[in-house]
């Protein structure tokens, strides 16, 4: 990913857990900025890029990344001491989403496609998203297209490592609950995509993927002591899941 110097802290974003906020870049570029600092920590971030990488592969769309370098000179210019504290807390390397403006947060439904909206069940199938849900969809429509955002709550294996990195196997076998999912009414059709989208993946793709993820993210656990193990460990895991249908929905296996 590009590196982004952070020049203006814009305003936060009070609807998300770990305080996103908007933020302007030495390129003149506008992004969303996920904090390093925020107290879910950096492996949201990972699994940020991780989904985001998959769902390009998957024809899905989804804003373009970049990593925001960001000086903590800038907390003395806020007023918010919570913001203060998070920029202080977020010095270096942060995630920068791509700010698409005039884009409309979809609360109703949608007028999608029934092989795109099984595109984006069978990603968070994969994942392990849990958090694509009416009450809080991370859908976005920008020029009359779909555009699908935060997937931080992906990939939840991850948050288990701190003893260290578990066993593959184990998340390959769990299962995805489709219930309450925005997409549930397109689980019949993701029978119709799943081999297409499993032939866009592999242990290549994923390699390419865990590349873009800086080393400053990647924090060290009992089994996983350099950046590059850690790369190894995570496409280990989706590469059990991607040759198991365990995950899949119950009717389509």
């Amino acid at each position: 990913m590009p590196t982004v110097a952070v020049t203006r802290y814009v305003t936060p974003l009070r609807e998300g857990g770990s305080l996103p906020g908007v933020v302007e870049g030495d390129d003149l570029g506008t992004y969303v900025c996920k904090f390093r600092g925020a107290g879910q920590g950096a492996r949201v971030l990972v699994a940020e890029v991780i989904a985001s990488g998959l769902a390009r592969r998957l024809d899905l769309r989804t804003p373009r990344l970049v990593v925001l370098d960001l000086d903590p000179e800038l907390a003395r210019y806020e007023a918010d001491e919570e913001v203060q504290d998070l920029l202080n807390a977020s010095a270096g390397p942060n995630l920068g989403i791509d700010f698409l403006p005039g884009a409309f947060g979809v609360d109703a439904q949608l007028g999608v496609s029934d092989e795109e909206g099984a595109r984006v069940l069978w990603l968070d199938a994969f994942t392990a998203n849990v958090d694509r849900s009416w009450r809080n969809p991370n859908l976005l429509l920008w020029h009359g297209d779909l555009w699908v955002i935060d997937h931080g709550a992906s990939l939840y294996f991850h948050h288990g490592w701190t003893g260290g990195i578990g066993d593959p196997a184990r998340f390959a076998a769990q299962p995805w609950d489709v219930s309450g999912h925005v997409f549930e009414s397109c689980a019949r059709h993701v029978s119709q995509v799943h081999e297409d989208l499993v032939d866009r993946l592999g242990e290549a793709a994923f390699d390419e993927i865990l590349a873009e993820v800086p080393d400053a993210w990647l924090e060290a656990v009992p089994g996983g002591e350099t950046p590059n193990e850690l790369r190894s460990a995570y496409v280990a895991f989706l590469s059990a899941r991607l040759a198991s249908d365990a995950w899949l929905p119950g009717v389509l296996r």
